[in-house]
């Protein structure tokens, strides 16, 4: 027993010495209180403070959050939310001092020291710090070549300053890495929005043949990219070359109906330059039996109609734009013009009044489906977050059905 007791006595100073380095890695000595480190995550504050994330109730979150974190120093999740949160708050200065913290952690891996330089650049990129933002997605970059988030970032980087071949390089980085994923036709999207600019920037600078290429391009990428044809169609017309420009205005219409409007008073001017007007309300009419709600293709032929002087026929199109679209400000101003110059008929302005009673008038319809911005002309790029084809026309219910008002 004697040979054995050195052994057995070895054995349980190993045993305890694990014992205790368990212990001191997970429970720490804080203002005379035994913490345990690992109930950092499983604390009713962590998991609360999460559900106020998803709430956008950011003040709160905070508040459990820090808790939490209190409970966890090393937990290095709790302490990134909680920057970021900072950030969404508009404690820029705040968030980069946690961020910074974390990067100081010794023995960080690879992605998390990635991760935590990634919320650094967003910290420095909503600061303004634009040059030290692009420092630090590049090294996010270094530490991970393929992060896509670094990559969008960076390409907002170069879109806000109007650099946009340098983001058209990085959003084809950006395809290679989606090559076989669902966000391929996202991203050729945005390629063709950025050809589009590619185009302006040469047509601007006098390059026509550069810019019909870049137009070309941009359709060839995305048959729906309306900038591109109304611009290609620009620049064949400049060029003199009329049926070129209204081949290329009605291969809008025929690839997005819905975009048609942005071509109408080019055609119009279009197919009159080639001595046939009669084309324009043609146009019209074959839009309107596709799509009988179309109110914007009732209201350009009423305007030409108005043009032509046949005023009751033009207001009779104005009506049945209104029942479709009550709240367009534009159809509201034509059918004033109408009504004054059929010398203010009472049954007609009655008519009028029963079709608007409810009726809310608004000067910026377009709204931005990623962040509610809102616009009075269609935008291509959102000014505030900077996505690209984002803009709806916000539409409420319609009006009566103008045959309900007259029975």
């Amino acid at each position: 027993m004697t040979v054995y007791l050195p052994m057995l006595v070895a054995l349980v100073a190993l045993l305890a010495g694990l014992a205790i380095g368990k212990a001191w890695e997970r429970y720490k000595l804080r203002d005379g209180q035994w913490i345990d480190r690992r109930k950092a995550r499983e604390s009713p504050h962590f998991i609360v403070g999460l559900d106020l994330v998803v709430a956008n109730q950011i003040d709160q979150a905070i508040d459990e959050l820090s808790r939490a974190a209190w409970l966890g120093e090393d937990a290095l999740e709790i302490h990134l939310v909680l920057g970021n949160l900072y950030r969404e708050k508009g404690q820029v200065g705040r968030a980069i001092n946690i961020h910074q913290g974390l990067l100081q952690r010794q023995n960080l891996k690879t992605l998390e020291h990635a991760y935590i330089l990634l919320c650094l650049g967003l910290d420095f990129r909503r600061g303004g710090f634009v040059d030290r933002a692009h420092e630090a997605f590049k090294e996010v970059l270094r530490l991970d070549p393929k992060n896509r988030h670094a990559l969008i970032q960076l390409e907002k980087l170069h879109e806000e300053q109007h650099q946009w071949a340098e983001a058209y390089e990085i959003r084809q980085q950006i395809s290679e890495i989606d090559a076989t994923g669902p966000l391929r036709a996202r991203d050729n999207a945005i390629l063709a929005f950025l050809e589009n600019e590619l185009g302006d920037e040469a047509s601007k600078a006098g390059d026509s043949t550069e810019a019909a290429r870049r137009f070309a391009a941009a359709i060839d990428r995305d048959r729906s990219a309306a900038p591109a044809y109304l611009s290609l169609g620009d620049v064949k017309l400049n060029e003199g070359d009329v049926a070129g420009a209204i081949t290329a205005w009605e291969d809008l219409i025929e690839a997005s109906p819905d975009r048609a409007y942005l071509a109408f008073q080019r055609l119009q001017a279009a197919y009159a330059a080639q001595g046939a007007p009669h084309r324009f309300p043609d146009l019209c009419r074959r839009l309107i039996a596709a799509n009988p709600q179309d109110w914007r293709a009732r209201l350009a032929l009423a305007r030409h109609r108005t043009a032509a002087g046949d005023v009751s026929t033009a207001l009779e199109l104005l009506f049945e734009a209104l029942a479709y679209n009550p709240h367009a400000l534009m159809i509201h101003q034509e059918i004033w013009q109408a009504l004054s110059a059929l010398g203010r008929n009472p049954q007609l302005i009655e008519r009028y009044l029963g079709l608007t009673r409810d009726a809310i008038f608004y000067l910026d319809p377009h709204v931005c489906v990623r962040c509610r911005y809102r616009s009075t002309e269609l935008l291509w790029q959102c000014p505030q977050c900077h996505e690209w084809n984002t803009f709806i026309e916000e539409r409420m219910a319609p009006a009566k059905d103008d045959q309900q008002l007259s029975a």
